[in-house]
């Protein structure tokens, strides 16, 4: 057993703060066994790699569960905190087995074993852990499309009790362990799901379907069966009025309770322990915060938290609330409402960075919402980054991060578009993107662009376009399709080739691209040609830095590659950096060699500040 000590001293003082910021120790919000509550697990990048650690809150001792090369963060406990369920993949390929080990850990030299020997590596599609060893196994490949699977653990036989080809995933089991709630997008529509609720041999008990059979554009979510033994009540994350919102749906008998929350913005939610209300996340122009609603009452108690945001929270069953909070000027940390902090990372803490200043900026869909970090003091026109967000569906926030900060400390200013597909603006500047996929997020970055010259801030010969993921996709199509606006670009992990990414890249994936385009590659090729980089890479004239996984599956390498041969062809200035990993690295020395080369690019081309 490996426990963490509080022995990890600060790095020299010739370590920048950029680098401090990704070296410093963090720990992720501790998940909880419902039935074992001092039993926990978090994630943290200790020893500088990010792994899962199992904590029992009643002795205080922390102990490391995991120890790959390429790191480790999915993790589940049982409900009787008896046992560490993790998924095991092979360099950060998302494809593997979910292994399991004592909470306490095994003897030194023992190794873990499949949890479900009987079940073939595969894509994830969701877990479920209920009481006396039963687990819900949600599988996905390439050959049967999404299968889920029942078993009682140890020495069950897992039975397969669902299958389809468009994507799916388990959503939660009930208390007593006789219903399973399924997330799927029979109708095609894989941005927004339905729910079925099955019995343990796959029997229906009700269907909850806001799309209508894919023709009406609403999604739905588990968010969680009631914590109460004997209660079948589900609660239900929807869109029915515009915003991602909670309500509490009973399949087994239909009855549907509308919580009419009034708050702006998206809403998450989560039972309190003892069922007697839940606990409210409510997401707002790029801030979080927490709300009680109580169930009997049907009213709604603010739970204080700083201004930023909440990047996760949990009841505990003192009716105290822990949650992860930061702002984009303070690291995070794991607080309780109960006074002080939760969970602190063994170490030194990572330096602060600047706040954020909101930036409000009207764009041919509506009015767009960009953050904007600059440097204490300074004074435009700057050399400005803009860094976009994956996703898409997704929103930059005013949370605490190390790579706006490197640039920042580096005489830069930095902008972050929520661009339409974001999320946290309605459903409507979500769901904007289909068909012209890539374009209309450009269209509003090119809108803060602009304001960003005009207003002052930023130096229009020194303007750099990046991201990673979906933010290195745009990257590369705005290279290509605005040619003129961008001095340099850098593409972490992105797509490049949509055509080939789209044949090469996980199922799920395939299903959402189909969603997003209105088909296939052979079925719309005008809309995949339309929004693919490779497009328009001959029309690319700044400097381009890419950096890939040779592991990757959701952005695959080969794609990369056909992107890169057509820049080499045309002796077009670039830099490739390919490493051994998935999408991104769990890696703190791998990340801090990535940013430290995108700062070199940076120099070269663009030069930076004294």
């Amino acid at each position: 057993m490996t426990e963490i000590t509080d022995s990890a001293s600060s790095p020299s003082a010739d370590v920048p703060d950029w680098e401090k910021r990704f070296r410093a120790p963090r720990v992720s919000l501790p998940d909880w066994a419902e039935d074992a509550p001092d039993n926990a697990l978090f994630v943290s990048n200790a020893t500088g790699t990010y792994e899962l650690y199992a904590w029992d809150r009643a002795t205080g001792v922390r102990r490391q569960a995991t120890d790959r090369p390429n790191g480790t963060t999915d993790g589940v406990l049982t409900p009787d905190g008896a046992w560490i369920w993790w998924f095991s993949d092979t360099d950060g390929d998302e494809f593997g087995v979910w292994k399991r080990q004592p909470f306490g850990g095994r003897p030194a030299g023992e190794a873990d074993e499949p949890a479900v020997p009987g079940l073939a590596p595969s894509f994830p599609a969701g877990l479920a852990l209920g009481r006396g060893g039963l687990a819900a196994v949600g599988r996905s490949t390439d050959e049967d499309g999404t299968t889920i699977h029942v078993v009682r653990v140890p020495g069950g036989e897992p039975a397969e009790i669902y299958r389809h080809r468009e994507s799916a995933g388990v959503g939660d089991l009930s208390y007593d362990g006789d219903l399973l709630a399924i997330e799927h997008t029979e109708h095609g529509d894989a941005m927004h799901s339905a729910l079925r609720v099955v019995r343990l041999d796959g029997s229906r008990v009700a269907e909850l379907d806001d799309t209508e059979g894919g023709t009406r554009e609403l999604g739905l979510e588990v968010l969680g069966f009631s914590p109460v033994a004997g209660d079948s009540r589900l609660l239900v994350g929807h869109q029915r009025r515009g915003r991602w919102e909670p309500m509490i749906w009973d399949p087994l008998t239909g009855e549907e309770t509308d919580l009419a929350v009034e708050l702006p913005g998206d809403l998450g939610a989560e039972w309190y322990p003892d069922g007697s209300g839940l606990l409210i996340e409510h997401s707002f122009e790029a801030r979080s915060e927490l709300w009680r609603y109580d169930m009997a009452k049907r009213a709604l108690v603010r739970v204080e938290t700083p201004a930023g945001s909440v990047s996760g929270a949990t009841a505990r069953p003192d009716g105290s609330v822990e949650y992860l909070w930061s702002s984009a000027a303070t690291p995070p940390s794991v607080r309780s409402t109960s006074g002080g902090r939760v969970l602190d990372a063994p170490g030194f803490t990572a330096p602060g960075s600047v706040p954020v200043e909101d930036a409000w900026v009207e764009g041919p869909g509506g009015r767009v919402h960009a953050l904007v970090q600059r440097p204490p003091g300074a004074r435009g026109p700057l050399p400005t980054v803009f860094e976009i967000h994956g996703g898409p569906t997704w929103h930059d926030s005013d949370a605490f991060a190390a790579a706006p900060a490197a640039w920042v400390d580096h005489g830069f200013a930095v902008v972050r578009v929520n661009y339409r597909g974001s999320t946290g603006y309605g459903r409507d500047w979500t769901d904007a993107l289909k068909h012209r996929v890539g374009l209309i997020e450009l269209e509003d970055i090119a809108a803060v662009r602009e304001w960003a010259v005009s207003s002052g801030l930023a130096d229009p010969a020194r303007l750099l376009l990046a991201g990673g993921s979906w933010g290195g996709y745009l990257t590369l199509l705005g290279l290509g399709t605005q040619p003129d606006a961008w001095a340099a670009g850098l593409a972490a992990v992105p797509v490049a080739d949509y055509v080939t990414a789209y044949n090469d890249e996980m199922e799920a994936l395939k299903a959402m691209d189909r969603t997003l385009l209105g088909g296939t590659p052979e079925e719309v090729p005008e809309r995949f040609a339309a929004s693919s980089p490779l497009t328009y890479v001959d029309e690319v004239r700044a400097p381009v830095y890419i950096s890939a996984g040779l592991n990757d599956p959701r952005c695959p390498i080969k794609q990369v590659e056909n992107y890169v041969d057509r820049l080499a062809a045309r002796g077009a200035v670039h830099e490739v950096y390919r490493y051994e990993a998935g999408h991104g690295s769990l890696v703190v020395e791998e990340r801090i060699k990535q940013v430290r080369l995108e700062l070199d690019f940076a120099r070269k081309h663009v030069g930076v500040p004294a």
